[in-house]
C-alpha cells in the first residue's frame, strides 16, 4: 500500500468533516449527508483494488 493513499484518505476524511459541519450549521442537513456519502464512496473507490488484491492472495495462499 502506498503511503500517498493514506495522505489522501486523510485529505478527504478532513474536508468532508469540515463541508459537512459547514453544511450541518447553515441548516443543510441533507446536503452535509451526501457529502459524506460521496467522500465514502471515493475513498471505497480508491481502496477496493487493495482489497481485491488481498482476497486474491489469501486465495492463492489456501488455494481455493
Amino acid at each position: 500500500m502506498e503511503v500517498s493513499l493514506i495522505f489522501k484518505i486523510a485529505a478527504v476524511g478532513i474536508l468532508v468533516s469540515v463541508i459537512s459541519q459547514v453544511l450541518k450549521h447553515s441548516g443543510r442537513e441533507e446536503h452535509a449527508f451526501l457529502t459524506s456519502l460521496a467522500g465514502l464512496i471515493l475513498v471505497l473507490y480508491w481502496i477496493i483494488p487493495y482489497i481485491y488484491e488481498l482476497f486474491e492472495t489469501m486465495r492463492q495462499l489456501f488455494q481455493l
